[in-house]
């Protein structure tokens, strides 16, 4: 019994391991843009401006 239970746990994680894979491949070009938006936050963040830069000096 106990041999069973323990084939079984592993073929539940590898299940679940197959829908994880399964799901990063469905949703890849969401995740991607994601993380494309979320570099850009963080360049923006930290990109040090001068509080300065929106005037013209003549």
């Amino acid at each position: 019994m106990k041999v069973a239970r323990f084939v079984l746990k592993i073929v539940a994680l590898s299940l679940a391991a197959a829908a994880s894979v399964c799901a990063v491949i469905a949703y890849w070009d969401k995740l991607a843009e994601l993380a494309s938006c979320a570099t850009q936050s963080v360049k923006r963040v930290t990109s040090s401006s001068s509080e300065y830069d929106d005037y013209v000096e003549e």
